[in-house]
């Protein structure tokens, strides 16, 4: 026990903090209360499409998605992110 509070007590607050602060970091609308940004980083992209911050990087630099650049910051809009989605499904199987 540590000031009163058992190790239990302070994993759970610490586990709840580290929860707190990956809901802001990958969910954009919890962060910014509820507005989701039209623009993406390449970090955040490769979270929306379910792949790696490389496999985007190696996506954009093979033009395979569309980029807004600003300077040497790449950013990818979610509407080309839901076309790319959209593209690239196969039907299911009857």
């Amino acid at each position: 026990m540590l000031n009163g509070f058992s190790v239990d007590v302070l994993l759970d607050l610490l586990a709840q903090r580290v929860a707190e602060k990956m809901r802001a970091q990958f969910d954009p609308a919890s962060a910014g209360g509820g507005i989701v940004p039209r623009l993406l980083s390449v970090e955040q992209a490769a979270i929306r499409i379910g792949r790696s911050k490389e496999a985007v990087q190696h996506m954009v630099a093979s033009r395979k998605l569309p980029t807004v650049r600003d300077g040497r910051r790449v950013f990818l809009d979610i509407e080309d992110l839901d076309r790319w989605i959209e593209a690239n499904k196969e039907p299911a199987r009857d």
